[in-house]
């Protein structure tokens, strides 16, 4: 099968939209809280002004709202070459992450030639814990 949307997202939820914090949100917070060495900051300060030189700053993020991003797979192997670094310094520290591969995002907010956001359903469902399928002993 092939996914049309990547996105690297960490554990810990970001508090605006209550889902998994994004791989540019991990690494900026863990530069702020001293987490990371000195020479591994600059690195990461570097992968994020390439980023932010060649794609374009989607609105919605500019303005916080609840919404999450998505590179998508068919344009992205420059972006992904220059992620994996990022990827690589989550793993020196021992950040878990994820990475999240989708057809269907949900409502597409905005898109452009590399990536989409997407708005947070503000209606989360938590739903009780289906019983056992698996054989009983």
């Amino acid at each position: 099968m092939r996914f049309k949307y990547c996105r690297i997202q960490g554990k810990e939820l970001a508090a605006n939209t209550r889902t998994g914090k994004g791989i540019f949100s991990m690494l900026y917070q863990m530069a702020e809280n001293g987490v990371m060495e000195e020479e591994d900051v600059d690195l990461f300060k570097e992968i994020d002004s390439w980023f932010a030189e060649e794609l374009p700053w989607p609105p919605q993020c500019k303005r916080q709202e609840k919404v999450i991003c998505y590179f998508k797979t068919a344009n992205t192997d420059m972006m992904m070459k220059m992620i994996r670094p990022l990827m690589w310094l989550l793993e020196r520290y021992d950040h878990p992450y994820y990475v999240v591969y989708t057809n269907s995002p949900g409502e597409i907010v905005y898109e452009d030639d590399y990536q989409i956001v997407v708005k947070v359903d503000d209606n989360v469902v938590i739903e009780d814990v289906q019983a056992s399928w698996s054989p009983e002993d």
